[in-house]
């Protein structure tokens, strides 16, 4: 018995500082999120380059959640709730570094238009900043808490954020036509808009898996099937 203890002890070490990662790893994505758009409000280009320069270490803290979550499963074969919480942590590492990839690439579309006069246009850009970062936190909040309601919640949450990004895109293009010296300062912004759009795709992916590690419940698609 003493020895059955101590095996679930190292395990639940493990998967504790496994998570430890995740959320550390979630931290820096927000940050560097927030950091671009900053820089693209104010008009910063060093804000941005603090942005860029966070996706080396969240790409690493992906890395090495990738191996500890390998060794986890090599070494104590868990199942059940205990299989789906690594896994789980897993996937959201992958999710969560593909956020920050989107904030490093406004951060660099916000360097472009720093180049040139602002654009009156942004503010089309401000309500899909709002939409997809609070429903990046609250995904974030549905895994820690193991919220199975709050992570049901996000999901028809992103087709506020599909309907922000069409009204902007539409809105830009219309500005194309009228104002085509400055095509290249709306293409960038209809840009950063879509890069938020995907931002919210991958908050409803870390949505669903925290619906699934909490109570094995598959969401996905379920709009889909329900539709057909």
């Amino acid at each position: 018995m003493i020895a059955h203890r101590h095996i679930l002890g190292t395990f639940d070490e493990a998967l504790g500082s496994l998570r430890n990662n995740v959320l550390m790893m979630a931290g820096l994505a927000e940050r560097s999120l927030e950091r671009a758009m900053k820089g693209l409000t104010e008009r910063d280009d060093d804000i941005c380059a603090n942005a860029i320069a966070d996706d080396e270490e969240i790409d690493q803290l992906e890395i090495q959640i990738d191996r500890d979550g390998v060794d986890i499963l090599l070494r104590f074969q868990p199942v059940a709730s205990d299989l789906r919480r690594v896994v789980s942590a897993m996937k959201l590492s992958s999710n969560l570094e593909r956020i920050a990839d989107q904030a490093t690439n406004i951060a660099r579309r916000a360097r472009k238009l720093n180049q040139h006069p602002p654009l009156p246009e942004l503010e089309l850009i401000l309500p899909m900043n709002a939409q997809a970062m609070s429903m990046f936190k609250d995904s974030v909040d549905a895994y820690v808490r193991e919220d199975v309601e709050l992570g049901r919640a996000i999901v028809p949450r992103d087709a506020k954020l599909d309907d922000l990004n069409r009204v902007a895109s539409r809105r830009l293009i219309e500005r194309m036509a009228q104002d085509p010296e400055q095509l290249r300062g709306y293409l960038n912004l209809m840009f950063i808009g879509r890069h938020l759009e995907r931002v919210g795709d991958h908050a409803t992916n870390i949505a669903e898996d925290a619906v699934y590690a909490a109570a094995a419940e598959d969401i996905r698609h379920q709009g889909i099937a329900a539709s057909t």
